[in-house]
């Protein structure tokens, strides 16, 4: 439910203090992140945590931004200097390209911010010492960059013979499922279970 608050200020399309810590009493605020990041720092956190085509564009504005003296402390700021970095672009595409940019590099700061492929990869070395024998996990992802974590976490785990059966292919949500949730549509399943 945070993510639909916009005092929680996960989301670009309405005013909030620019925040997306899923636990607001620890660690900094995209807003603080971006205040101590460098230009570099920041283009590859977008590329890293979400394959931003744009990371370059958009990190050289913000830093610039931020340079100049301006406040990046809220979502419709932090969009209105994305769509600024954007304006090359042609205008017949413009809008729905900064809609992705800004859904893109509101991910890759939240992923920043809450430390989320860290915590992933913790996970995914902590389980083969918590699943018990023939225990199955399955981890559903909503991004690339998780999703590649985990492939290759199962894969690893496969061949060392830790996991006895692991998930050819990702399991993504029905047509259906996709119009019934529209956040479903970017969600992968994978599965293994314990030799």
């Amino acid at each position: 439910m945070q993510i639909d608050n916009p005092d929680r200020g996960f989301t670009f399309k309405s005013e909030g203090p620019l925040d997306l810590r899923l636990n607001p009493e620890k660690g900094l605020t995209a807003a603080q992140r971006l205040r101590g990041i460098t230009r570099d720092e920041l283009e590859g956190m977008l590329v890293e945590n979400s394959d931003e085509p744009y990371a370059k564009e958009i990190s050289s504005t913000i830093i610039s931004f931020i340079k100049s003296g301006v406040q990046i402390s809220t979502t419709t700021k932090l969009r209105e200097v994305i769509a600024k970095a954007l304006q090359f672009i042609p205008a017949n595409i413009r809008d729905e390209q900064i809609k992705k940019a800004c859904q893109r590099t509101f991910q890759a700061l939240r992923i920043d911010v809450n430390s989320e492929f860290e915590v992933l990869y913790e996970l995914l070395e902590k389980l083969p010492n918590v699943l018990a024998k023939g225990g199955r996990v399955a981890i559903l992802t909503f991004h690339s960059g998780e999703d590649r974590l985990v492939k290759k976490s199962f894969k690893h785990f496969f061949r060392e013979g830790v996991y006895s059966e692991i998930a050819n292919e990702v399991i993504r949500p029905s047509a259906e499922e996709c119009a019934k949730n529209g956040r479903a549509r970017s969600a992968k399943l994978r599965w293994a279970i314990k030799a």
